[in-house]
């Protein structure tokens, strides 16, 4: 690829049409990059397990429920954005998926942070109930079933390591289909 200009606007439709076969021949380097990052996540924390553990076991338990693989994979990376952005990690985990699934998965991982708060906010000085106020929304039950059953549940550390090997090609296959995106023509 040899495109040459100093601004996006001096930029023509033949540049970017280079840049996106660019970009096609790629894409695969977009899930190795989204693995090599959740690889970050396998140092300690201060929680029973690692973070990287831990986002395998909620995977491993919503896989082994008969959860969709798209859902899986958001499972497995609803805390990738740990190690850019504590304090707002999943809306960072939201941002990266947000092209490749349902707005039901984005919405879960968007707001899990906020509907974990009901397990543990009461030890930090946080409004427990303070998922309340999406109560009305379509998407708040499925949220609160994977903090229940996949999230809140996955830090168990008699249980032995799991391999990240195992969910690489479902994060593939997820990572391989841009479902919305601006940059993606009509």
């Amino acid at each position: 690829m040899s495109v040459k200009f100093k601004s996006f606007t001096e930029s023509t439709q033949a540049d970017w049409a280079a840049m996106n076969a660019y970009n096609r021949e790629h894409e695969a380097h977009r899930s190795v990059a989204i693995l090599e990052h959740l690889k970050l996540l396998d140092t300690p924390c201060g929680f029973p397990v690692t973070r990287l553990q831990h986002s395998l076991q909620s995977a491993e338990l919503a896989a082994e429920a008969g959860e969709d693989e798209e859902y899986v994979v958001c499972a497995l990376l609803h805390d990738i954005g740990d190690t850019l952005g504590t304090v707002n990690h999943p809306d960072v985990a939201a941002a990266i998926l947000e092209p490749f699934v349902s707005e039901e998965n984005h919405w879960m991982v968007k707001h899990h942070g906020i509907f974990q708060g009901l397990n543990f906010f009461h030890h930090i000085g946080l409004d427990p109930n303070m998922r309340d106020q999406y109560r009305d929304n379509p998407h708040f039950e499925r949220t609160a079933h994977f903090i229940a059953e996949y999230d809140n549940v996955a830090f168990d550390y008699e249980k032995p390591d799991l391999s990240l090997e195992l969910f690489e090609p479902m994060v593939k296959r997820v990572f391989s289909n841009v479902r919305r995106s601006i940059y993606t023509p009509t």
